[in-house]
């Protein structure tokens, strides 16, 4: 998996290209660990993520949690296959997707 951050000010892009799984999320949530210092407003940028897994979902709604305390998360350009994975699993109802 890839990230590239974005960072303007309070907003935090992020972009995930490849596949968020068992094997990828701790680096995810390592590196929202610490680049969520002083952010506002998270972005997830999904265009190019090919599949999560529990583990993947587990580190965005630990994002959320957080994010949710300081200002927001948005999830962008989610594809209908993980669209799917987010309707199975009632994250529809708990992230904000656009």
């Amino acid at each position: 998996m890839t990230i590239q951050k974005n960072q303007t000010g309070a907003d935090l892009t992020i972009a995930l290209e490849g596949r968020l799984d068992t094997m990828t999320a701790p680096e995810l949530e390592a590196e929202l660990k610490t680049a969520l210092d002083g952010v506002e407003n998270l972005t997830i940028d999904l265009a190019s993520l090919e599949y999560i897994s529990s583990a993947g979902l587990r580190v965005l709604l630990s994002a959320q949690k957080v994010m949710g305390k300081r200002g927001g998360m948005t999830l962008t350009n989610v594809s209908e296959t993980i669209m799917e994975i987010f309707e199975v699993t009632g994250f529809v109802d708990i992230l904000t997707i656009v």
